[in-house]
């Protein structure tokens, strides 16, 4: 029994130092968990007041592009003004000469008078056009061109090439280079065409 009691015994002091040592892992454990725990809480921390920073930029940001585009808005809509200021200035002198030709075309003795202040007009209202940078079209004699004409009707004409604009109706303008009125036009068309399509 004496050796079953010292065996128990042995076991016990055994069990109890499997115990301890268990007993310390397991509280190294924890500490090392706790420890690994703190450093995420705080790395999360971090991350999240960066995230919050960034936030944060990414509002005053937008609010800055909103204000530079409601701004940039206003501005586009006051140089529309002025440039609106600009052309109605320039016709209202040409509101003046036409009133004042409609006064003259009362006492005016001969046509030609007349015809010599409609001629005065039209050129003042085209040095207004050109001061702006509007171009005319030259389209008689030109190869057709659907970018700068628009095709009214078809005229035979076998002294021209087919397609070559030989009447114009009514002239075409741009601004800048850009069509802002096609010329409507008239085309040749060979007589020969004519035929085969009978």
């Amino acid at each position: 029994m004496r050796v079953k009691n010292l065996w128990e015994h042995g076991m016990d002091e055994k069990n109890n130092a499997g115990e301890k040592l268990t007993g310390e892992i397991l509280d190294s454990l924890r500490d090392d968990k706790v420890a690994t725990q703190d450093i995420l809480r705080q790395s999360l921390e971090e991350k999240q007041k960066k995230c919050d920073e960034y936030l944060d930029q990414i509002k005053r940001l937008q609010a800055e592009f909103d204000n530079y585009r409601k701004r940039a808005e206003r501005e586009k809509q006051t140089h529309l003004q002025w440039g609106k200021e600009d052309i109605l200035l320039k016709q209202l002198s040409l509101l003046d000469i036409l009133q004042q030709a409609c006064k003259s075309i009362s006492t005016a003795t001969d046509i030609a008078s007349v015809a010599q202040g409609m001629e005065l007009i039209r050129a003042e209202f085209e040095r207004m056009l050109w001061a702006e940078g509007v171009q005319k079209i030259d389209a008689l004699k030109t190869k057709f061109d659907p970018a700068l004409h628009d095709a009214m009707g078809q005229i035979v004409d076998d002294t021209v090439d087919e397609g070559t604009v030989v009447e114009v109706i009514q002239n075409g303008y741009q601004l800048s280079g850009r069509t802002i009125r096609p010329a409507k036009v008239k085309v040749a068309k060979k007589s020969s065409s004519l035929q085969v399509l009978q």
